[in-house]
């Protein structure tokens, strides 16, 4: 009889153990479609105040989806404060690296910007969208050798793309590779015909 009533017991227990985690996956649900509704009418600060009831610090999800929403709000810091908690609980994402750049960006700091693309090409080195920025970044350093290097890399990968191509035909003319440079023009213009920045780079090696 006491065998029986402890299979009863431990069955209880685990009934309402699996009782009260679907009621707090239901609220969690709840919450997040609670704060998204609040955002599509850009009330940042209400889709917060959505999932403080169900906030977990060791939620990588929660902490990306607070990293977002206090960016939105302005609140740049406190967006760095829960995306560094979110890369902290899944180092190897990158998703929430992307994350950290837009508060960091707004804030000025361009050196954490930079870490972070750093640390996404070192996980994932044929990052497309980490590549085409630090190319972007070393471009406007006039750092031109560097950003060669990365929008070559970006147009290995994705040849026919307008935004890429344009940067790696300036970065060639920039470094003296003008045969290259305007061979990248001209294919610049079978992308985008009467492209004003291919013409004027054009214009530029012939003087």
């Amino acid at each position: 009889m006491k065998k029986v009533k402890s299979i009863i017991v431990a069955g209880t227990f685990i009934l309402m153990s699996a009782i009260n985690s679907y009621s707090q996956s239901n609220a969690t649900a709840d919450a997040f479609s609670k704060s998204y509704q609040s955002e599509t009418k850009s009330d940042f600060k209400g889709a917060i105040e959505n999932l403080k009831p169900v906030y977990a610090k060791g939620s990588y999800e929660m902490n990306l989806r607070m990293g977002w929403l206090y960016y939105k709000a302005g609140s740049y810091k406190e967006s760095q404060t829960y995306y560094q908690l979110a890369i902290d609980l899944k180092p190897n994402a990158i998703e929430a690296k992307f994350g950290y750049v837009y508060p960091a960006y707004a804030l000025g700091n361009m050196n954490e910007v930079i870490a972070q693309y750093t640390k996404i090409l070192t996980i994932d080195p044929q990052n497309t969208t980490a590549n085409y920025r630090m190319g972007m970044i070393s471009y406007d350093k006039k750092d031109y050798q560097v950003a060669y290097k990365y929008f070559e890399k970006v147009v290995g990968l994705y040849p026919f793309s307008y935004d890429a191509l344009i940067m790696y035909a300036w970065s060639s003319y920039r470094v003296g590779k003008k045969d290259d440079a305007a061979i990248l023009f001209n294919r610049v213009l079978c992308l985008s015909p009467g492209d004003k920045s291919a013409l004027e780079g054009l214009s530029m090696l012939k003087k």
